[in-house]
Parts: structure tokens; sequence; C-alpha cells
């Protein structure tokens, strides 16, 4: 009777799943393997062209410089949201809610907004070159727009908050009375950092590198207007085949292979943010 009634209970769970994810991902997949007619529709012949095609050098150059792209963009969100996370979490308490405001408050503006927001900066007109010119500092203005250098503005400056917030719950949970521990018996900061605040804090860390590199693969706004013509990455890709070339099955091979990497570095992050947390405990 239990048994029954929680199956019951998860009965609208199951079709809603079903219906709005479980059902797209197979069509998605089944499209995946069938052919781009002759217009531009979808024809219904079965292949693996498909996904042959993505072992062509030019797609698998796009696929590493998205990887390194993403974790560049993670390195440098750790490298500046660990400290940021840090110092915020040692502040007075009653400050801390709006620090953390202050973070989330980009929020509340649309991201591509923001994304122009860069580029009036960065383009050969913009704010920074004009300043630099008129102080003398260059001579002719630099080239910062429409670069791999811009694109990595632009995700960092939109994946940031995402490494910060995970970070800073980790930091604030942290006890104390272990670090005054490693004080009172003559431990350095750093070494009390590397032995005691690092190891409790790297699921944090884990979970915020997570948040920011697998995001960071599917964003295409981003390189389509920091990057130009020039930056294409995997996610510039599928937006490309799906709205420019019209190739619907090829776009629908490379969403289902970047859907794979990116459920191999969450089963990753399962197995090894899952052991670290036993460590610490």
């Amino acid at each position: 009777m239990k048994k029954s009634g929680s199956t019951k209970l998860l009965l609208p769970v199951i079709i809603w799943m079903s219906v709005f994810f479980l059902f797209p991902l197979l069509l998605v997949l089944a499209v995946s393997f069938m052919t781009r007619g002759q217009y531009g529709d979808v024809s219904f012949k079965l292949t693996g062209s498909n996904y042959l095609r993505l072992i062509d050098p030019m797609y698998l150059k796009i696929f590493i410089n998205s990887i390194i792209i993403s974790l560049l963009t993670t390195i440098v969100c750790l490298f500046m949201g660990y400290p940021f996370a840090y110092i915020i979490s040692r502040m007075n308490k009653k400050i801390r809610p709006y620090l953390m405001m202050l973070i989330i408050l980009p929020f509340w503006t649309n991201s591509l907004v923001r994304t122009y927001a860069w580029i009036i900066l960065l383009r050969t007109e913009g704010l920074i070159n004009t300043y630099l010119i008129n102080f003398g500092i260059i001579n002719e203005p630099l080239k910062l727009l429409y670069s791999n250098g811009a694109v990595l503005i632009g995700m960092v400056y939109i994946m940031f908050p995402f490494m910060v917030m995970p970070i800073y719950t980790s930091v604030e949970k942290l006890d104390e009375t272990l670090l005054e521990a490693a004080s009172d018996l003559y431990a350095s900061k750093m070494k009390a950092f590397l032995n005691i605040t690092w190891p409790l804090t790297k699921p944090g860390v884990m979970a915020g590198c997570l948040l920011v590199f697998v995001p960071t693969l599917g964003l295409f706004f981003i390189p389509d207007l920091m990057g130009g013509s020039k930056i294409v990455l995997i996610s510039n890709l599928i937006k490309n085949q799906f709205l420019t070339a019209r190739d619907w099955p090829f776009g629908t091979a490379i969403s289902v292979s970047l859907m794979a990497v990116m459920l191999i570095i969450i089963f990753v992050y399962t197995k090894k943010g899952g052991k670290i947390g036993g460590e610490v405990i």
C-alpha cells in the first residue's frame, strides 16, 4: 500500500521529466543520425556520417580551442574568486550579505547588455583605448576586441559569480578553531592554509569549477559578439549549423557529443568530489 502511494506521488514527476526532458533528448539523439535534405530540411535516412565528420581536423581544432577557453576561464575565475570569497567570509557578519549582494547584482541586468558594455570598453574607439591615448601611454589603439583575450574577459565576467558563491559557502562553514589550533602549534599561515583551509574547502572549489567550466562550453553569444568571425568555438558551430547552414542533423550530432563530454565531466566530479568530501569529514 505504501509502495503504491509513493508511486502515485512520483507519477507527476515521471510524466514531467519524460515529456520535457527525456522525449526531447531522444528526439535530438534520433535527428543526429539522420541526413540533411536538399532544402535544409531533415531527411529520414539513417546515417552515422554526422559523427564521422567530427573527426575532421577543422572541427577537432574548434573543439580543442573550446576546451582551452573553458579551462582558462575556470582557472582565472578560481584564482580571482577564491581570495575574493575568502576575504568576504572573514568580514563582519553584518557586512557579508551586502558584499554578496554586490556579486549577485549583475544578474539583475541582462547578460547580453553587459556584454555590449564590454564591447564599448574594448573596441578600437572605446573608453580604454581613448584614455590610454589621451594620457600618452600608447600612440595607436590596441586591438583588444575580436580576439581570444576579449572572449576570455567576457567569459570570466559572466561566470565569476558562479565560482565565488560555492567557495564562499565552503569557507564560511570552516571551523576556525582548527586554524587556532594550528596557530597554537606554531604552524605558519601558509602551512595552515595548505593543510586545513584548502582541503576543507576543496568540495566548494570543485563545485565552482564545474559550475564555470560546463556552462562556458555552451555560451555562444560572447564568442559571437566579442570574438567576431575570427573566433569560432563549439557553441558557435552548433548555432551556425542550426541557423546559417541549416544542417540540423550535424548540429544535433555536435550537441550530443558536447553533452556526452559534459556528462563525463559531471560523472568524474561526483566520483572525485564524493571521495574528497569523505576524506575531509
